[in-house]
């Protein structure tokens, strides 16, 4: 096993020492690259091969013994006779997700993308700049566990990019933020500094943003289509599947489809993660279990009154908070459900 190679592909120490516990003789492990639904691409030091999840694996995912293999997560395989093919064998424990709430599924998670150290929340200086829709990408990105970056692109069709700017940057003063133009390459040397490393980027953002022509720009050459904007300024997609590149520089980027609505999935804690202006205002409160309305006291209150707070913020606050409750809810109930028939099985087994 070619480990110098392996790096290139991000492994490192968590991997290692997950692989030695659990890999079993002719495997070798591999890093998802495409996926295709049905199929994946699987990067490798034998290469890039196709590759597809067996039966056993299968019905493993449906009984949620095993988690279903995405972009940036590695895997094992045994090579086969036929090159170019192979099947995976297992997944091996990821150390973060990017996850979101499966589209008309109250409790389903959906995770976009595994493995990822840097998130790049994407966003374009036109109309399509909307901060309520950039805090709710700021809490799947916290909860994800890995780090948010916020990149506003198109700063050439921008006619104030400061004030833009400053707008954004009050939503989250702890988390970098960078203008950017693919055209013109203005800012994109500033985005170096987290992909650096061999490490793992994931781009999220609505259609029409510029993800792809972003990546382009990284990567060197035109490997993402790049589609025209529509007159309301909603992009059209062009990414149609979840995709990892390894640039030339070192590093790594996964594009992902254009989201315009990202479901949240985890805990309260990303919310508030994302709201710390909120949260450092609520320790000033008269009471510690005070909701920001007509209790006296209220610090939050009161900077809505000043001005230090907008309206706006504090409601989509709220908003996030309840979803992100909503769905803690049935994955609780579901974990006492487990739980509860794991105290059951070994009277069963005992009979």
């Amino acid at each position: 096993m070619d480990e110098h190679v392996l790096e290139k592909l991000g492994w490192g120490p968590p991997f290692q020492e997950a692989w030695r516990s659990r890999a079993s003789e002719g495997e070798e492990p591999a890093r998802i690259g495409a996926d295709y639904g049905v199929e994946y691409v699987l990067f490798s030091a034998r290469g890039d091969m196709r590759a597809t999840i067996p039966g056993r694996l299968r019905m493993a995912i449906r009984k949620g013994e095993s988690v279903r293999p995405v972009v940036g997560d590695w895997v094992s395989f045994e090579p086969r006779s036929q090159e170019g093919t192979t099947v995976i064998q297992a997944v091996l424990p990821r150390r973060t997700q990017l996850a979101r709430k499966a589209a008309g599924r109250a409790d389903e998670e959906q995770v976009v993308a595994a493995n990822v150290d840097v998130v790049f929340l994407v966003s374009a200086l036109t109309r399509d700049l909307n901060p309520r829709r950039l805090e709710r990408y700021l809490t799947v990105a916290w909860d994800s566990g890995a780090q948010p970056v916020v990149v506003l692109t198109k700063a050439d069709l921008c006619e104030d990019v400061v004030a833009a700017r400053e707008r954004i940057a009050a939503l989250a003063p702890d988390v970098p933020l960078h203008t950017v133009s693919s055209v013109t390459g203005e800012g994109l040397d500033a985005l170096w500094q987290y992909i650096g490393g061999n490490r793992t980027v994931a781009l999220i953002g609505s259609s029409g943003v510029g993800k792809s022509t972003l990546i382009n720009r990284l990567v060197g050459s035109a490997r993402m289509e790049v589609g025209a904007v529509r007159e309301d300024d909603k992009g059209r997609h062009t990414t149609t599947h979840r995709e990892l590149f390894v640039l030339p520089q070192g590093g790594l980027v996964i594009d992902t489809p254009g989201m315009r609505e990202l479901g949240l999935m985890e805990s309260e804690e990303g919310v508030r993660t994302a709201f710390t202006d909120i949260e450092e205002l609520s320790a000033g409160c008269r009471f510690n279990d005070c909701r920001h309305e007509k209790e006296p006291g209220c610090a939050v209150q009161e900077a809505l009154r000043s001005g230090q707070l907008a309206p706006e913020r504090l409601e989509n606050f709220r908003k996030l908070v309840q979803e992100a409750t909503r769905q803690e809810r049935p994955r609780d109930a579901q974990a006492q459900a487990r739980a509860k028939q794991d105290t059951k099985s070994p009277k069963k087994r005992g009979r």
